[in-house]
Order: C-alpha cells, then structure tokens, then sequence
C-alpha cells in the first residue's frame, strides 16, 4: 500500500543503499539539496507533504534503479536482484581498484587499446569488493566543477571498460585527441556517437567514430 511513511521510507532505504544521506540523494538526482530532507516532509500546517513523481523519477534515473525496485522497497522489503550499483545494496567489503584523477586519464600510457587500465602511475582507492571483480573496472577522481550539478569535485566515478552500454547511460568518453569526459550517451550509430552533457552549461558533443578512441559505462559514482 501506497502511504506517506512508506514513500519516504523507500527514498531513504534508496540513499542508504548508495551510502548517501537524503541530501546526498537529491543532490545526485540534480535536485535542491534539501528537498528530501525530514524538515520538507510535512507542511508548515502539519499536512503531509508527498514527493513529486518528477522527484521519484530523477531519483531513478540518478541511481539507475527501476520502478520496480522501488515498489519493492515502499513495500518495506528489498529487492532480489543481486547488482553492486544499479539499485541493489552495496557489499561493505573494500577491496583495492585503480584509481586515476580525471585530467591524467587524458594523457597517454594509462589505457590500453580497449580503454582497460595499463601502464604505471595508477593509485588504489578500496571500494565495494563486487567492483573489483569485474574485468577492468577502475576508479576515476573528478576534478572540477564541469560535471556538476550530477558530480562534484572529489567525487569519484567507477568505470566499467567492455560493458554494453546503451542510450541514457552515464559514459566516460576519452577521444584520440586524448580529451576526456563524462556525459550521457545520448545517440550511437555506426558513424559517430552524440552526448549530452551533464552540465548544463557546457555544450552537447558529437563525435564520429574514428575520433573515440574508447568509450566506457559510469556503474557507481561515490557522493
């Protein structure tokens, strides 16, 4: 059953799942950073006050989690599928992965010809131990505020070289160039790829595909 309580309750269940604070949440989903806050969940005449399904929807789309997952979680249970970052509970084993600062990424040596981790100069971060067991995940350090309001200064992004990657998802794209950056994949055909930024303020890219030297899925993003 659909309630006040419940509702809430499952946007809480949904940040703590991604070690964030309620704040946290409506930060990543490009909301105010207090709209999910316990002060904002009544009135100021003591009525309830409900979350947009706009709100809801961001939410999801921000942790990657379906609307199923999320009536699982109203419903005071959680959710049976068994993923480390797209809307399913993060395994508090650390275990050591790679980790770059984004401006470095864009020089040579650090990748090979798939995007994978190479060469020397990497350091290590502990992160979830589901993260580590995937070919060639790595951790990228953002540096600057071109990506905000999604990620922040210190944030850092967990990359996955290979995984399938489809439109609407978070990428890491670094062009031959050796120019490197975070955007949503907004179009990919056999000529070329189109992004969407996560900035607002920085321009859409459009790339054909002999410029990508390679493009890799975001799976996490620490807060």
């Amino acid at each position: 059953m659909l309630s006040h309580e419940r509702i809430w309750s499952a946007l809480d269940s949904l940040a703590e799942r991604y070690g964030l604070t309620a704040s946290g949440l409506a930060r990543r989903a490009g909301l105010d950073a207090t709209a999910f806050n316990k002060s904002k969940r009544r009135g100021s005449d003591g009525r309830d006050r409900w979350p947009s399904t706009e709100s809801v929807s961001k939410v999801l789309q921000a942790t990657g989690s379906s609307l199923d997952e999320f009536l699982t979680l109203v419903q005071g249970e959680q959710p049976a599928r068994e993923s480390a970052f797209a809307g399913s509970a993060i395994p508090p084993q650390p275990a050591p992965i790679p980790l770059l600062g984004f401006a470095q990424a864009g020089a040579g040596g650090f990748f090979d010809d798939g995007g994978f981790p190479a060469g020397q100069g990497w350091d290590v971060v502990d992160f979830p131990a589901a993260a580590s067991t995937r070919p060639g995940v790595y951790a990228l350090e953002i540096q600057g505020d071109s990506m905000m309001p999604l990620y922040r200064d210190g944030d850092i992004l967990i990359v996955e070289p290979g995984a399938q990657v489809r439109r609407g998802d978070r990428v890491v794209v670094r062009t031959r160039e050796g120019e490197v950056m975070a955007k949503v994949l907004h179009r990919q055909t056999q000529r070329g790829i189109d992004l969407v930024s996560l900035n607002p303020e920085h321009p859409n890219r459009s790339f054909d595909t002999d410029e990508i030297d390679w493009m890799a899925r975001i799976i996490w993003a620490s807060q």
